[in-house]
């Protein structure tokens, strides 16, 4: 691929430099990052006295993980938005090496039967968080470059397809269902944004279902988790245990919760509180109105980001809107499924709740993503809109040729060659 030179974005004055940042998404995250950093801390102080003789250890964690991943967003925000979308073939070779790498033994760090994690010194890296940004960048690069391609025709789709079931595939060697199923959602929803016909995608969502249920059905402890899912109660002391105890969380909490502090449940009632499960201690200190609060929180970010996204497809930056876009499914649909499995709605998954669970790499993930959505918003606002506003499904196929024209107002675009 080639592109030509980019116009240079405009200057701008110390004071509209500072006003063109999206100061609303920036409170709603730090929001989130300081209700993560109390859950956390609530939720973890018995187990991390005990276990590692230290009651503030997994808050210390948080805070040294966040602080890198506000490093690492600051790293990502000042990098043009070009870049990714010229390199996005890169990422991918970098998600490929990571996922090979964690299945190497000795490399790759095992955790209740999954080798998910890279050994990094003082941290581990989990693959599969640092899969879901580079997928985010490289197909949304990929869907931009060659959209008429790969909306044309099944020849054109198939492509990329092949790219997400070798990806797909690594994950599910560690195993780690539940990021599998959240990064096929976002791509399946990228590609709808880019113009997939309505009937080739209902075929690949139905496609995709039946997939999801011949690997339960082949896989005895997924057939497990849906049976008990279904009736917890039936073996509340095995298999049940885990949503059972959850469960007993949210009752307890009632409208507004025991107080802070005040949770009975984490105190080695229910595994996995400071993580997987950090929203039933949340409902039990702060109650029903608690968790409303915070999915009220998660519902502004989400729109927010979603309204950042409709605004890159109307000025036709197809890269830009695919990765907000990309952003604001990832994010809620992580939401849902960690409070779906909390409160029994779903079938237990092991997924983080973004900014609010302990994951270190969850938290520096999480933190580029949003930079990188504040960029690519910032760098909208710093440039005009394209003049022609047109949709992205009725966009015209770029022609095969590298060159810098103007529009009729003597707008500079950029034209590319795949």
């Amino acid at each position: 691929m080639k592109i030509s030179a980019i116009p240079p974005v405009p200057m701008m004055g110390q004071q509209a430099w500072f006003e063109a940042i999206d100061w609303t998404l920036v409170t709603l995250v730090l929001a989130l990052m300081s209700i993560g950093l109390v859950a956390v801390t609530s939720a973890s102080v018995s187990h991390a006295g005990t276990v590692y003789g230290d009651t503030w250890f997994f808050t210390k964690r948080y805070l040294l993980y966040l602080s890198m991943g506000l490093l690492a967003g600051l790293v990502v925000a000042a990098i043009p938005v070009s870049f990714w979308e010229r390199y996005g073939g890169l990422l991918l070779i970098v998600t490929l090496g990571l996922l090979l790498l964690v299945l190497i033994p000795g490399l790759g760090k095992e955790v209740n039967g999954s080798r998910r994690w890279l050994r990094l010194g003082v941290m581990n890296l989990q693959a599969s968080e640092v899969a879901k940004f580079c997928m985010i960048v490289f197909f949304a690069s990929l869907l931009s470059r060659r959209q008429q391609e790969i909306t044309a025709s099944w020849k054109g789709l198939v492509k990329p397809l092949m790219v997400l079931s070798v990806v797909i595939l690594l994950l599910l060697l560690e195993p780690d269902f539940g990021s599998s199923v959240v990064l096929a959602g976002t791509v399946m929803a990228m590609l709808f944004m880019a113009g997939v016909k309505l009937v080739k995608f209902v075929t690949l969502v139905l496609l995709a279902l039946a997939g999801l249920a011949l690997m339960a059905v082949l896989s005895p402890y997924r057939m497990q988790r849906l049976i008990t899912f279904l009736d917890p109660w039936a073996d509340q002391f095995n298999s049940g245990y885990q949503l059972t105890q959850s469960l007993i969380a949210f009752g307890r909490g009632e409208w507004f919760g025991l107080g802070l502090g005040n949770s009975v449940q984490k105190l080695f009632y229910l595994p996995e509180a400071h993580t997987d499960f950090i929203v039933a201690i949340i409902a039990e200190e702060t109650g029903l109105i608690g968790v409303l609060c915070l999915l009220l929180i998660f519902a502004a970010l989400v729109g927010r980001v979603l309204g950042i996204a409709r605004n890159a497809f109307a000025s036709d930056r197809l890269f830009s809107g695919l990765v907000a876009f990309a952003v604001v499914v990832m994010f809620a649909g992580q939401a849902f499924i960690n409070v779906g499995v909390a409160s029994g709605l779903l079938p237990t998954k092991g997924l983080t709740m973004p900014f609010i669970s302990y994951g270190g790499s969850s938290l520096l993930v999480s933190c580029t993503l949003m930079a990188l959505v504040l960029r690519l918003d910032w760098e909208m606002k710093q440039a005009p809109a394209s003049p022609r506003g047109r949709s992205v499904k009725n966009a015209k196929a770029k022609q095969p040729a590298v060159a810098q024209a103007e529009t009729n107002d003597g707008i500079p675009t950029l034209e590319v060659a795949a």
